[in-house]
């Protein structure tokens, strides 16, 4: 068997271990880890790759290709070294039965994360109880960086977590905008949290971890690639409980991030743009598709979200006008006055299709709300109602 450097039996370096020799996502080694635990599953393949090829004909296919892929990265296996420099950074390693774990991951089964790498405040758990994923392109237009930060900056204001992925464009506004606001926002790296990734971002990835929290489920070190992004989105989508699209274009990954958390059950908004927009081509097609519902302020992200009646969002309410609260039959009389001249109550039972009664009552009412005026026999629209 080969021998490991570390205490193998720790959970917790066991889980590290994990985070190393398997890639985001891997399903096969996912339901091996919950079935045996970290260490279990560890010294089974630490068996199976000492068996050889030989001793591994028994085994299902899927398993037979995880411990042939898995067994690659034995070789020099060492989760302590991870956890130094986590700690240097000070940060936290965060396993799914510590009560700061996000329980949305929950949602993943044999796909959730084996551990989480966290720079800054280790309760994601607390951060992500009322929180909103806002993703969307890196070549964003300006259009929608300003809707993006109306939308982040709202929903600080009401409480919520604003959980993106740290990228340029539409997720770095998100960020940005939630820091202004003085709240809480989440990024979600591809790679390794001790290089903060893209370079660019630096800066504002380092206040993202001194007020909210900067995490990865790969170990410090990892670098990030297209796959990793990808699988990185499945867990910005179970983490909150929405995901809001601002922009993005037909391929972009924020529409994998939105496709995920529909496939969760997670509500999700999308933002429309111009419809000659490529950069709003992927949100018409989440709206298209019925895969989202149209959002346009945080309002409506907050409805979306958050609890059933307390964050429901106000109706839109329109311009007054003189004609609000009248019955038909007011309204028919106000609509057949003439704009400036007067008519006789005969002329405007003819021109409203009603009775003469009716319309008689009706100017009484009209008087009443100082919309008409009496003129002999005749009836005009009051000063300044016409």
């Amino acid at each position: 068997m080969t021998a490991l450097a570390f205490d193998a039996d720790d959970p917790a370096l066991a889980a590290a271990a994990w985070s190393r020799i398997a890639e985001p996502g891997d399903e096969t080694a996912g339901a091996l880890v919950a079935h045996l635990g970290a260490p279990g599953a560890l010294a089974w393949l630490l068996e199976q790759h000492a068996a050889g090829a030989t001793g591994q004909k028994g085994l299902a296919r899927a398993l037979a290709s995880g411990v042939a892929r898995w067994s690659t990265r034995l070789d020099g296996l060492d989760p302590r070294r991870e956890l130094q420099v986590i700690e240097r950074a000070g940060g936290t390693l965060l396993l799914p039965q510590d009560e700061r774990w996000p329980r949305g991951l929950d949602a993943l089964g044999a796909a959730a994360p084996f551990a989480l790498w966290v720079r800054g405040d280790a309760d994601l758990a607390g951060a992500c109880r009322r929180s909103v994923a806002v993703v969307g392109a890196r070549a964003s237009t300006s259009y929608g960086e300003h809707v993006t930060a109306q939308l982040a900056a709202g929903l600080v204001d009401r409480g919520f977590t604003v959980v993106s992925g740290g990228a340029y464009g539409i997720d770095a506004v998100a960020h940005r905008a939630a820091l202004l606001a003085a709240g809480t926002t989440v990024a979600v790296m591809a790679g390794g949290v001790d290089r903060f990734y893209p370079q660019g971002n630096h800066d504002l990835l380092r206040r993202v971890a001194e007020s909210g929290a900067v995490v990865a489920e790969v170990p410090p070190g990892s670098s990030p690639f297209r796959q990793r992004f990808l699988a990185r989105n499945r867990l910005i989508a179970a983490m909150t409980a929405a995901t809001v699209v601002v922009e993005a274009a037909w391929r972009s990954g924020a529409l994998s991030t939105a496709r995920r958390a529909a496939d969760l059950l997670r509500p999700v908004g999308a933002v429309p743009g111009p419809v000659t927009s490529m950069a709003s081509g992927g949100c018409h097609l989440l709206l298209r598709d019925g895969v989202a519902t149209c959002v346009t302020d945080a309002a409506e992200v907050a409805e979306l979200a958050g609890a059933a009646g307390d964050d429901a969002a106000r109706a839109p309410v329109g311009a007054a006008s003189v004609a609000d609260g009248l019955d038909e039959a007011a309204r028919a009389v106000l609509d057949a006055l003439p704009a400036r001249a007067s008519a006789e109550a005969g002329s405007l039972a003819r021109v409203a299709g009603r009775s003469l009664p009716e319309v008689l009552g009706a100017l009484g009412v009209l008087e009443l709300r100082g919309l008409v005026a009496a003129d002999g026999a005749r009836w005009r629209r009051a000063l300044g109602r016409r």
